[in-house]
């Protein structure tokens, strides 16, 4: 693999990682009680200082999906050598 790729490999796996554990906090605290808003302020916010948008963007982006997509292209890419 290029060194080029495995950056953008990396980076990827590490912005997927992150929203991951996000992703987590928010399912943590969010009841029928708690709107998503309320989330992002009182919890997702003062840890992760992310504005609501990427909050959003968060939300609607398959984690796990992507993240078996770039497990499998990794393994790919070893089982070559």
């Amino acid at each position: 693999m290029p060194k080029r790729q495995r950056q953008i490999t990396g980076t990827q796996r590490n912005k997927l990682l992150r929203y991951q554990k996000i992703l987590d906090l928010y399912h943590k605290h969010k009841t029928e009680d708690n709107s998503v808003m309320t989330v992002w302020r009182k919890y997702i916010y003062p840890e992760w200082a992310i504005s609501r948008t990427t909050l959003y963007t968060i939300l609607g982006t398959p984690v796990s999906k992507e993240l078996k997509e770039i497990q499998a292209e990794e393994d790919r890419q070893l089982s070559i050598f």
